[in-house]
């Protein structure tokens, strides 16, 4: 990593961030009427042509709780794959990796949470259990070459519980790492941390080991996420989750709205001279896809 030129403050800052475009899943999962299959596949497509080498394209999810993402397979079928683009699905478990291997899928996204509470409503079950359930998923990920990418899910503040103290979504972030998950997103999943929240954790984990491979997926519920994303950049942080036209919640986290938009995020650090290698203008042509 190579700083960029502007001293003090800026000094860990790094000259380029990844973005990850997670609108295709974390965006279309909250919305209330199913976008057709062929939209969904225009809508990847154009993502993929503004730039963007990391895409969420789907989830292999219970069509029953998620049943705007039922058709993951035909969209993975269906789009567009360049050369040099990550075309991710989020799994659940084995039926769910297994479906996502018959549709190509070579990355996938793991989740757990930082809170008890969330996990037992989101995945039914503990947290320590979430772990007992992926370990086969990653196992056959390792087999079959498919890359890992795991979730934090109320990594900072909960509905349920509150704030979450740092040490705890820390030591979530290290059960990970042990597991052999180095790509780690941490979700303020409501959009309710404050940037002395996001410090406090990056400091832990950086403290416990580095920062290297974290990234940060930020909800824009009070308008926090970009003062969020600078507080992420000021400590080295190099990929950050965003969604096209800040597209985006949780049907679990009552209050959770949606992502930090891309066209936002993009320009907020192209403006500190951070590049992303996305273009805006062909981002938000992407969203007309959805919204003509």
């Amino acid at each position: 990593m190579t700083p960029p030129a502007a001293p003090g403050l800026f000094a860990r800052a790094p000259r380029q961030v990844r973005i990850v475009e997670v609108g295709p899943r974390d965006g279309l999962q909250n919305e209330k009427k199913v976008v057709p299959t062929a939209a969904k596949i225009a809508f990847v497509d154009a993502l993929s042509g503004a730039g963007l080498k990391h895409i969420e394209v789907s989830s292999f999810v219970s069509h029953r709780k998620v049943p705007q993402l039922s058709d993951a397979g035909e969209v993975f079928r269906g789009i567009r794959r360049l050369e040099g683009v990550t075309y991710t699905a989020l799994v659940p478990n084995e039926e769910g990796f297994r479906r996502a291997l018959e549709a190509q899928v070579r990355s996938i996204a793991l989740f757990t949470a930082a809170s008890e509470s969330f996990s037992r409503r989101n995945v039914g079950c503990a947290i320590a259990e979430s772990f007992e359930r992926f370990r086969p998923v990653l196992a056959a990920a390792r087999k079959e070459g498919v890359s890992v990418r795991g979730y934090v899910s109320m990594a900072f503040v909960c509905p349920y519980e509150g704030d979450i103290a740092p040490e705890k979504a820390r030591d979530v972030v290290l059960r990970l790492r042990d597991a052999g998950i180095w790509s780690i997103s941490l979700g303020d999943t409501v959009g309710a941390a404050f940037p002395t929240q996001v410090s406090r954790l990056l400091e832990a984990i950086d403290a416990s080991g580095s920062l290297d491979g974290i990234a940060l997926h930020l909800h824009d519920t009070h308008r926090r996420a970009l003062s969020n994303a600078l507080t992420g950049v000021l400590h080295g942080i190099e990929e950050l989750d965003s969604s096209a036209g800040g597209l985006g919640g949780c049907p679990f986290a009552p209050g959770a709205k949606g992502n930090v938009a891309t066209e936002d995020l993009v320009g907020f650090l192209e403006g500190m001279g951070i590049t992303t290698g996305v273009d805006v203008t062909k981002v938000q042509a992407a969203v007309s896809v959805l919204r003509p």
